[in-house]
């Protein structure tokens, strides 16, 4: 997977990071373990360089050093049984051929201990992991996975160490992930030569994206004299330029454990990960002096100005505003902790939200659509950068948006930040550190990457509060201490970059000329025997594909090493003025997450589809006394957010019933929990949206602000039927039909007490109450609704294929689910997998079940028709019984790794809440799983995924397609 932004500095993506205080009072926790380490000790090849407690998340890092290669090791012991390993290698490539993401793709595809084809994909079916991937960053290349069982643990790293440090790098796996020439037929001689391979055809897929185009072009200009000046995810007119020699030749020089940082974290013994990464790797490497760093990009001596083109957007409101302007500066090395701290939060402060100073400046003015795609701090490049502009504009209103930027800035300069906005953005952190998510190990991998490849110290990176502390004293010893760092780093900035993108009508059709072209260059090159070996070397490729592998020498956990039942959730249910109310107590850390139901069942057909305008504006409208804006500041400064989203769940048991509502969510600090129920009575109660159409008061302050200043563009004619829709949704049927609380056992008893006196509040506010329903609420189906058969073709401005084959099955209690649910796991692994991937070039597809739906997909495709075709051969496949209990075995792991998966603090009982789905139905559903046999599976196949056997729907999204276009049983749209 090519990452062209990785997971950056900002501090909003802190809200990964969490502690849990329940587990300090473990005598034998990980952390404490952890702690017994000295400075000097020697353990299995290396060196404890540092022991630090970090108690901002609760863990202790233990940093390390590999004797013999000098590798670098990173473990963070923490009392979290999903343990992660990631071992991750600077890369830097110096050309556009995408030599790192292809290489990424390559190792990963057999090694010298397990030489079969794609073990990385097989072992998604041997084991339990919660996650496994790889990713290619500007400047390093990643490999992490994390799984809760601990032998699981020892089978995967087994296989990602001898994938990275050892792989086979054939050349056919070379031609099949990264590029070939090959007849579009492969069996055919006569048929045309052309460009194909799974890096080729996602990196035409990912420069598709005009906003992908725009942010590749501005890091490429704004860093041209290194690295971040070529595309490491491959332009795809030069990755045909690279050579399967030159694969080789990246891996031996920048694969080597002298340029290798490891990380490990969780709760397993640090001893046993630095005895296998020893055993299975390292003992087999010296030292060597990579040279890979990435040298600070030289400062220019004054400002600059660029201009890209992009393809047209058909789908443009506003043909005539497409264009997009940046101004993008240089900042500080990242690897300066406190500095990219300060830059993180200045750039929250100008950006972030109404209130900011660019919000006022470029928004609300309406003189785009939006911020442009690359906006704020990013950390994930040697040096950081800021970025600030508009898209959705007018060529013409160019100038103008250059001028407003400048005047911001020295605005900002001059007026500074109200202590306020400040507070709110420090709160935020101090939120973003107490929730816990359930791929911790992951996100502090992501976190640290790009300070640590760069030699960064990742372990003060993590001490939060100590930069939370350093701030607020450098702010009270220099009440200018921001306005400074925005002079000297925007305002006397000479390394500046101002880039303009515009559409070209022409765009497409040069692209696909110069694809035609660079072909064209290589054909013609080519003698009569080079195009007979690319016909013999595709008819092998094709074989080799078409062969079924032997994964035996692939380590294997077995379904008696899935756990019979499952972990129970203890829930409360109450009610509190007089709506059913589910408690959850966890250890969520002083947080307390907050969920109610509104029920849309009554509403009227002609407004539900003012309901997702509904759900992005109601808590941006102003309340109460509160303008638009002070509500953001309040919500900023009260909660971890407030938000309304459409919830549409289909009943567990009837696949014509279903519920459909909007949900409400927010979290907040125990401290602040009456503040948070205060903002919903306002928003339920005081609307600013109602208070306009009661006194002419409310009119003239929803002039001033309300949603007269957040509409931005949208027409008041789409307004006004959502006005009509808040007032008889909101005032007469918008009751909260269930709430529920996720918080610590001893704050039950003040959630409750706040929630009834919420409710009470909001029913007070309305004519009538209706009676307390049971914990799930009713649930309907359409009026009118009937499934029909319908197959329906988008032509879009893309590249490549997006194609979907959905049929309809049975709900999640019928017998036959858990059958469909394996079947679909594994048709992806042992014929989907191959057949649309590795034959086809798609990046991606397969097939899966959920909702009462059998969906097949495929992803940056190149092909369509094909595809459609392979799905159909899939159900011949499944029906035939082609495949063994060891393949029935590896899809019933898989299906158990998502089954399983760990689930927040925050999120437990919310299965239940949602959709009815108790414990007691997921245990069921757990004995049937395990029950699935072969005779099921082909069973299912013929009696729902049979032609005619059930009602289906078709889709497909891309280019121009002429034989779907001359199908008469196709829609066009």
């Amino acid at each position: 997977m090519f990452r062209q932004k990785t997971i950056l500095h900002k501090l909003r993506h802190l809200s990964v990071l969490g502690q849990n205080p329940s587990w300090r009072f473990r005598s034998t926790s990980a952390t404490e373990r952890a702690l017994q380490y000295q400075a000097g000790q020697k353990i299995h090849g290396f060196t404890v360089k540092e022991v630090v407690t970090v108690p901002d998340l609760f863990l202790t890092a233990v940093k390390l050093t590999h004797d013999n290669t000098g590798a670098q090791y990173l473990h963070a012991a923490r009392d979290d049984k999903n343990n992660l390993f990631s071992v991750q290698f600077r890369t830097t490539p110096m050309d556009d051929t995408g030599v790192p993401h292809i290489l990424e793709h390559t190792v990963l595809c057999g090694s010298q201990k397990y030489p079969c084809r794609d073990p990385f994909f097989k072992m998604l079916n041997r084991s339990l992991s919660t996650f496994m991937n790889a990713f290619t960053a500007s400047d390093y290349t990643m490999y992490p996975f994390s799984t809760q069982n601990g032998k699981d643990f020892q089978n995967l790293l087994s296989v990602y160490l001898d994938a990275v440090f050892f792989p086979c790098l054939r050349e056919l796996d070379f031609w099949q992930e990264g590029w070939r020439l090959e007849n579009e037929n492969p069996t055919d001689p006569a048929s045309p030569l052309a460009f194909k391979g799974v890096v080729f055809n996602e990196m035409k897929g990912a420069f598709s994206d005009n906003e992908r185009v725009y942010a590749q072009h501005l890091q490429n200009k704004l860093f041209p004299d290194h690295t971040y000046g070529v595309v490491s995810g491959g332009e795809p007119l030069a990755i045909p330029d690279l050579t399967w020699e030159q694969l080789k030749h990246f891996h031996a020089t920048h694969y080597h454990p002298s340029n290798a940082r490891f990380f490990t974290y969780g709760d397993l013994p640090l001893e046993q990960h630095l005895e296998q990464i020893q055993e299975e790797a390292l003992s087999r490497f010296e030292r060597t002096e990579p040279d890979t760093a990435v040298p600070s990009q030289p400062i220019w001596d004054q400002p600059r100005e660029d201009h890209v083109t992009c393809s047209p957007d058909a789908m443009s409101p506003d043909p005539a505003k497409q264009n997009t302007l940046c101004m993008s500066f240089l900042l500080g090395d990242i690897t300066d902790t406190f500095e990219s701290f300060t830059l993180s939060l200045l750039s929250s402060l100008m950006i972030s939200g109404p209130n900011s100073p660019f919000y006022k400046a470029l928004i609300e003015p309406k003189i785009g659509s939006d911020f442009s795609s690359v906006v704020g701090y990013d950390g994930s490049t040697k040096e950081a950068s800021f970025s600030i502009g508009l898209q959705g504009m007018a060529e013409e209103d160019i100038p103008k948006v250059k001028q407003i930027i400048v005047q911001t800035i020295d605005e900002i300069i001059a007026n500074g930040f109200e202590e306020e906005r400040i507070e709110a953005q420090l709160h935020k952190i101090e939120i973003q550190m107490k929730h816990q998510s359930t791929s911790f190990g992951l996100s502090l991998a992501s976190y640290i990457a790009s300070c640590w490849n760069h030699d960064g110290d990742p372990v003060q990176l993590l001490k939060i509060s100590d930069s939370v502390t350093q701030f607020r004293q450098a702010l009270k010893d220099n009440p200018r201490f921001l306005q400074e760092k925005v002079l000297h780093y925007f305002k006397n900035n000479t390394h500046r970059l101002t880039l303009s993108m515009s559409p070209d009508e022409a765009y497409l059709e040069k692209q696909t000329k110069s694809e035609k072209e660079k072909l064209q260059k290589k054909i013609k090159a080519l003698s009569e025997s080079d195009k007979k070996e690319i016909y013999e070397k595709g008819l092998e490729l094709l074989s080799v594909q078409s062969q079924t592998q032997d994964a035996s020498c692939l380590p294997a956990l077995k379904v008696s090493d899935i756990e019979p039942t499952i972990s129970v959730t203890p829930v409360v249910m109450d009610t509190a003025g007089g709506v059913p109310v589910q408690y959850c107590e966890q250890p969520t850390n002083g947080m307390v997450y907050f969920r109610a139901v509104c029920s849309l069942n009554t509403l009227p057909e002609d407004l539900k589809p003012y309901v997702p305008l509904f759900c992005s504006v109601i808590t941006r409208m102003g309340c109460g006394r509160l303008d638009y804006r002070q509500q953001a500041q309040q919500m900023e400064l009260k909660t971890g957010g407030m938000s309304v989203s459409t919830s549409v769940h289909p009943d567990h048991s009837n696949m014509d019933m279903y519920e459909q509502g909007v949900l409400l969510s927010s979290s907040c600090l125990e401290r602040n929990l009456p503040d948070m129920f205060h903002l919903w009575s306002e928003i339920f109660n005081r609307s600013t949206w109602f208070s306009r159409s009661l006194t002419p008061t409310g009119e003239l302050n929803e002039t001033f602000g309300g949603m007269e200043q957040v509409r931005g563009g949208w027409a008041m004619e789409i307004f006004r039927p959502v006005y009509i829709f808040c007032l008889r949704y909101m005032t007469t049927c918008g009751y909260l039909d269930r709430c529920a609380v996720n918080t610590t056992p001893q704050k039950v008893a003040d959630a409750a007490g706040q929630l009834d006196h919420f409710i009470s509040g909001v029913a007070s506010n309305k004519k009538d109450r209706r009676p307390v329903r049971p914990d799930i609420a009713e649930t309907s189906g359409p009026a009118h609704f009937k499934p029909c058969q319908m197959k329906t073709f988008f032509p879009m401005p893309f590249p490549v294929n997006f194609v979907s084959h959905c049929i309809r099955t049975v709900p999640f209690t019928h017998e036959d689910y858990a059958s469909l649910n394996i079947l679909a796991r594994m048709m992806t692994a042992k014929y989907l997998h191959g057949e649309i991937r590795e034959k086809g070039g798609a990046y991606g597809g397969g097939a899966r079940m959920g909702g009462g739906l059998f969906t097949f997909y495929s992803y940056r495709d190149p092909n369509s028709v094909q595809t459609l075709a392979a799905f159909r051969k899939g159900v011949d496949w499944a029906r035939s019984g082609a495949f063994t209990q060891q393949d029935i075995d590896e899809a019933k792991l898989s299906v158990f790794s998502a089954v399983d998966s760990p689930v927040a603090p925050s999120d437990k009982g919310m299965g239940r809440f949602l959709t009815g789905i108790t414990d007691e139905l997921k245990q069921a559903h757990r004995e049937r799983l395990f029950a699935v046999t072969s005779k099921n599976i082909v069973d299912v196949a013929g009696r729902y995924l049979g032609i005619g056997q059930r009602t289906c729907g078709v889709a497909v999204l891309g280019p121009e397609n002429d034989t779907i276009r001359k199908d008469p049983s196709w829609v066009v749209k």
